[in-house]
């Protein structure tokens, strides 16, 4: 309920409205039912009262209902025995005993109410709510963190209109979210109250505000937000720094984000107990830049406080090494990572294995990943991706599928990309059944096929010259919420030009018109070809035409094929000719 109200909830009076008409209902009935016990007790008299009317506070409901209700409850319950009903002789004590029962239990709701909606009173909007000053500070935060930063606004100003001025926690919550959702405004002008009315800002606070100005790339107002912070006796921290090194190496400014970092340190007199992350991005920057004297110039000033390395600078040292393909550099760092006692973790050891697998040195990779199980290391997902996508790069699918075996037996489930790695690697092997068995395996598992996998599928069957198995497979992708993109119909018009069936070709062309997936140049290539293959060279130099003309992107093998279908046919006036206009687009 307090949530509800801080949130400015339009639905929030109506309930508030209600819940109030319900206590005052159920009081007024609990009145009526003590002023007329003596109807309830002694109706033998046969004295009917006069339906009476409670009224409260514009309340009105007639009591008869309220008397009719407790002697059916009295009745129901069986409270009397049957002798002694309403029109006989009273046991006052059982009387009383039941009346007692039933104004506690109303008692107790009523209670129970009050305390769960906590009203006071009725002033303006017809309720009051009682809550004190932590309570809706708390739920200002809840409210930020949620996202629900209009309504927390709106209780902020509720809580200053009232004299209670939310702390500088609160504040920089509210601050934090309205930076990260973009709204620089509002943030602005909240940061501006803050500076005139308090709470002052805070390190947390300007903070906050940078990283807003980072996002949308404004470094001008980014570093000014910075001088502005040290001419308010705040002192920048080391999240500051990380903050604006991040966004100038980002942007490609190195250079600015390495005075800032000087700057910075040297304003701290000398204080460098902060600056290992900062110094990692720069690092990381430069490597990115693929300025690597730079990079290692950075290293060798990280290197000389020994006693700030860390794993994670590590890592980014091996990974910029192996990014600008210095592999015995890297090897190196790893070795003096192992002398200084520091202990590789799953992401080093998948730093290697990747930069391993691009070189092609299978066998290096291989010991990686023996090490890496000899010091305890458990391979994660990203370890076997990288492992997997490795081999099967180089051919080696059957080791590949190992590994995939090895996943299923950890119980660790690879996601599509690496069953469809293998799938794809066996069907261009020629090994259609291992692949089919892949597929099933994959289903078995709970991961259901995609795109890329039947395109797996149907390549390795049209590669076979099953063209009907193929093109099932194509059929069978609707069923399963799938659709043919223009990777699938390019291999299937492939294969029917290649078996000479022309006709079927260009069915799978309209088809694939209709279903509206852009043809590429791959399927005119390929519809050209079908073209000169049935000495229709008229058809296949209109089509030329129309890539000429649609802007997708060309090359010379449309021309190639359209060319030699003219010589075969001894037109080399036309192939001149051809190649003469081709020239004059071209150019």
């Amino acid at each position: 309920m307090a949530l509800l109200i801080a949130r400015g909830d339009p639905f929030l009076a109506p309930l508030l409205s209600s819940n109030i008409f319900l206590l005052q209902f159920m009081d007024s009935i609990l009145d009526c039912i003590k002023r007329n016990v003596t109807d309830i007790l002694f109706s033998k008299t046969n004295i009917h009262p006069q339906p009476r009317i409670c009224e409260q506070k514009g309340l009105a409901f007639p009591l008869e209902d309220a008397v009719e209700t407790v002697r059916n409850w009295v009745a129901r319950e069986g409270c009397f025995p049957e002798e002694d009903n309403f029109n006989n002789k009273r046991n006052p004590k059982e009387v009383y005993n039941v009346l007692d029962g039933l104004l506690k239990g109303n008692l107790e709701r009523l209670k129970s109410m009050r305390e769960s909606i906590r009203v006071t009173g009725v002033f303006d909007g017809g309720y009051n709510l009682v809550a004190n000053y932590e309570d809706h500070e708390g739920i200002l935060r809840n409210l930020c963190s949620e996202g629900k930063l209009g309504a927390a606004l709106w209780l902020r100003e509720k809580m200053i209109q009232h004299g209670a001025v939310p702390d500088i926690v609160s504040h920089n919550y509210l601050l934090s979210g309205l930076c990260r959702s973009g709204n620089l405004e509002k943030a602005g002008s909240l940061f501006a109250d803050m500076l005139k009315m308090g709470p002052f800002p805070n390190c947390v606070s300007f903070n906050s505000y940078i990283m807003g100005y980072c996002r949308t790339n404004d470094m001008d107002n980014a570093l000014y937000l910075l001088s502005s912070m040290v001419s308010c006796g705040v002192q920048p921290n080391r999240i500051t720094c990380n903050i604006l090194v991040h966004a100038l190496c980002k942007r490609g400014l190195l250079e600015d984000a390495r005075k800032l970092l000087v700057q910075l340190l040297n304003e701290d007199n000398g204080k460098a107990s902060w600056d290992l992350i900062a110094s990692t991005i720069l690092m990381d920057g430069y490597f990115k830049n693929g300025n690597v004297l730079e990079a290692v110039y950075t290293w060798d000033k990280i290197s000389q406080e020994k006693n700030k390395m860390d794993v994670i600078v590590y890592n980014a040292f091996i990974h910029g090494l192996l990014s600008n393909g210095d592999m015995r550099s890297a090897i190196g760092a790893f070795c003096q990572m192992l002398k200084k006692g520091f202990h590789p973790d799953v992401f080093t050891y998948n730093i290697l294995l990747r930069g391993f697998y691009e070189e092609g040195k299978l066998c290096e990779a291989y010991h990686v990943y023996c090490i890496m199980l000899m010091k305890g290391v458990a391979p994660d997902l990203i370890t076997y991706k990288i492992i997997i996508r490795g081999l099967c790069a180089h051919g080696d699918v059957e080791k590949a599928y190992e590994f995939l075996q090895l996943m299923l037996k950890e119980s660790m489930v690879p996601d599509p990309s690496i069953w469809n790695c293998v799938i794809n690697n066996y069907g261009r092997g020629g090994d259609l059944g291992r692949a089919l068995l892949v597929r099933d395996q994959m289903l078995v598992s709970g991961i259901a096929p995609n795109v890329f996998t039947y395109n797996a599928l149907i390549d390795a069957q049209a590669k076979r010259g099953n063209l009907s198995d193929a093109h099932l497979l194509m059929r069978e992708m609707h069923p399963n919420g799938l659709f043919a993109d223009v990777v699938t119909y390019n291999m299937l018009i492939g294969a029917a030009c290649n078996l000479r069936q022309v006709d079927f070709a260009l069915q799978l062309y309209n088809e694939m018109m209709r279903m509206g997936c852009e043809p590429d140049i791959v399927t005119y290539t390929e519809l050209i070809r079908a073209y000169c293959v049935r000495g229709d060279l008229n058809k296949a130099e209109r089509l030329f035409d129309k890539i000429q003309k649609s802007g997708i992107p060309n090359d010379h093998v449309p021309l190639k094929i359209l060319v030699n279908g003219y010589c075969k046919m001894g037109k080399l006036n036309l192939a001149f000719n051809l190649y003469k206009k081709w020239l004059s687009n071209w150019n």
